[in-house]
């Protein structure tokens, strides 16, 4: 079978595609590299002009790109507008800044003159998951182009057409042929392309599995990757917190994207004598949530992208109930409807030496735990092989600043949801990946950092 796009919704076969010859990914790849020694060479004032009209194209047609997405991975029509919507957002931001970030830095030495220069460093292979199928690729794609690279993008087999969407989008932005193409290829062929020799460097964005192969060729062939993969982000609320803020947050973190989210509220720490009170909003909240149709402006929750990922979260929900734990709400799929649908669910008494302690839900299940004191809520929140990022609720400045020194995480958000934001690096530490997207940081990632010196 092709690659296929099915809408998680109802099943629906909606279009299958071929997948690329070995000797059509060798066309793409010499296209790529033909396409590189002309662009390396076009001033940045000019690839801003294109990245501007990429924002342009995709702020017009936001509702046409947001339906494609729904279609493809479930995701709530409103939320998937938006996704796009901040994609232009993070276009017009490196098209502004990419000037600046980029320009020669002096430093001073023994020399007459000495100064750190960036330069690109020419095919990058970016390997996008299907969650955020455009958010994911645009927050790579943007600093990587607007320093100078070129991009062979293989995007998750499930959204196609969104990744053949933002190849036109590009190509009709104004960027030269071969400067941004789509590989729709097999995960079978993607160590054949990090091998090749006109393949600088790789960026992925998915799971530890899928990471840790793709470092480990890169490795092998001495190229430099970025890994942005899972997250079990702790969500803390201390006794401080205005609990109708902190609790809504969670419903919203938690939730967001289906619960398909690296960056979601996944394990819910109530710290004291607010547990009982953040518990029962925190239920009454959930049991409010619509799930249906994605297309219908006031659904909540989607379908899960794959039959696969709704199997293997009701597992991970049934070792832990065997294990002891307790559910709140929910708890099981929904069987007695066509599509990938699960029901909104709250976990709690989680005993040791379940699914929760190590591995990363990847749908609506919240784990809600209790902690005795600070010292116990932060050791909860580091018991875990991830550190993408975390999100404590206190107005408490000494609780605020041990959290910001001692939570295990590559973003620390205070009162607050964690979310990316082009002028912030984003990135994990531990199991949930390493280097930087966003932010000077992202665009510095993949630029040979130059040493000049001049007698």
């Amino acid at each position: 079978m092709g690659i296929a796009s099915i809408n998680p919704a109802t099943g629906e076969v909606i279009k299958i595609f071929t997948h690329l010859t070995n000797r059509e990914v060798e066309h793409k790849l010499a296209l790529a590299q033909k396409a590189f020694e002309q662009y390396k060479n076009i001033p940045i004032s000019q690839r801003a002009e294109w990245m501007n009209e990429a924002a342009q194209i995709l702020e017009s047609n936001s509702r046409q790109f947001g339906k494609l997405i729904t279609l493809e991975m479930g995701k709530t029509f409103v939320s998937a507008a938006g996704e796009v919507e901040k994609c232009a957002l993070n276009c017009r931001f490196y098209a502004e800044r990419a000037a600046e970030f980029l320009g020669d830095v002096p430093v001073a030495t023994d020399a007459g003159r000495s100064f750190i220069r960036f330069q690109p460093l020419g095919a990058v292979l970016a390997v996008m998951p299907w969650n955020f199928p455009f958010w994911q690729v645009f927050r790579f794609a943007a600093p990587a182009l607007m320093a100078g690279n070129v991009i062979l993008l293989k995007h998750a087999s499930n959204v196609p057409q969104c990744a053949l969407a933002i190849e036109e989008i590009f190509l009709q932005a104004g960027f030269p042929v071969g400067v941004f193409q789509t590989l729709l290829i097999g995960a079978e062929k993607v160590s054949a392309v990090i091998e090749d020799e006109r393949v600088r460097a790789a960026a992925l964005t998915g799971s530890e599995p899928a990471g840790a192969s793709l470092a480990s060729i890169a490795g092998k062939n001495i190229k430099k990757t970025v890994l942005e993969l899972g997250g079990s982000d702790p969500f803390i609320v201390f006794e401080t917190a205005d609990l109708d803020e902190a609790v809504s947050t969670a419903v919203t973190a938690r939730i967001m994207n289906n619960g398909q989210s690296c960056i979601a509220a996944k394990r819910l720490i109530a710290v004291g004598a607010i547990g009982e009170k953040f518990e029962q909003r925190l239920v009454e909240k959930f049991k409010t949530l619509k799930i249906g149709n994605p297309m219908e402006a006031d659904t909540d929750l989607g379908p899960l992208a794959t039959p696969d990922i709704l199997k293997t979260l009701d597992l991970q929900v049934q070792a832990c109930v065997k294990k002891g734990a307790k559910v709140l709400t929910g708890g099981q799929s929904m069987s007695d409807c066509p599509g990938n649908f699960y029901l909104p669910t709250i976990l709690t008494d989680i005993p040791p030496g379940t699914p929760a302690d190590h591995e990363e839900f990847f749908g609506p299940v919240a784990l809600l735990y209790r902690a005795k004191d600070i010292d116990e809520a932060i050791s909860l929140a580091n018991r875990t092989p991830f550190g993408l990022a975390a999100s404590a609720w206190t107005k408490d400045a000494v609780e605020i600043e041990r959290l910001v020194q001692e939570l295990e995480a590559g973003a620390v958000f205070i009162n607050g949801m964690v979310r990316s934001d082009p002028r912030l690096p984003f990135g994990g530490i531990k199991h949930s990946g390493y280097g930087r997207e966003l932010g000077i940081q992202g665009i510095h990632e993949f630029v040979n950092i130059k040493t000049v010196w001049v007698k």
